[in-house]
């Protein structure tokens, strides 16, 4: 079944005010500060999308709160892609996709990433394979999308204030509405 973005939006409505696992914002917070992040940064709508649906997946599921702590990888970064293809391109779900993977990146190729990790990201990090080693980091870093998951990534470890002012989430649809008009104009083109 595919997600329109009014679905998007009644997602969020209904489960973003759950917990965000191990941090001090709901689900909805910090998607909202990680595309205001993105677009703070001059991202275009492709990236700022990728960068509010990060991780839409942990609302897809009903593994319960806090899955790492029942020792499970809800494979967030795959579950919402099946819902949401008909609607984005690669521009933006593969960024989605690769954000998980990025993790794993930063911690192999920057020294002191790991230890910025909360204690969930950490968690799941081990469930999600743990660091890469060189020939991953490698292989990683020439995958079309690489650099735009690293930047999703740095969105989402900065999108987590108690504090933060943001935008609503009607002010992100514009950019959803933007992504989903490219889809279609490449699949009529």
């Amino acid at each position: 079944m595919s997600l329109t973005i009014e679905d998007i939006v009644r997602v969020f409505e209904a489960k973003g005010h759950e917990q965000y696992d191990g941090e001090p914002v709901t689900q909805l917070d910090h998607a909202l500060q990680s595309a205001h992040l993105a677009e703070q940064d001059g991202a275009g709508s492709a990236l700022i999308t990728a960068a509010l649906l990060h991780d839409l997946g942990h609302l897809l599921h009903d593994f319960g709160k806090t899955p790492t702590q029942q020792g499970l990888d809800d494979l967030h970064q795959y579950r919402c892609l099946p819902f949401l293809r008909a609607l984005f391109g690669p521009e933006t779900l593969e960024p989605i996709r690769l954000h998980v993977d990025a993790k794993r990146f930063l911690c192999a190729r920057e020294p002191g990433y790991l230890e910025t990790l909360s204690a969930d990201s950490r968690r799941s990090l081990v469930l999600q394979g743990g660091v890469f080693d060189e020939v991953q980091a490698q292989a990683f870093a020439v995958l079309p999308f690489a650099e735009d998951a690293v930047r999703v990534r740095r969105w989402d470890d900065a999108a987590k204030s108690a504090e933060a002012l943001v935008p609503s989430l009607s002010h992100f649809v514009r950019h959803m509405q933007v992504c989903a008009a490219d889809r279609r104009t490449a699949q009529t083109a």
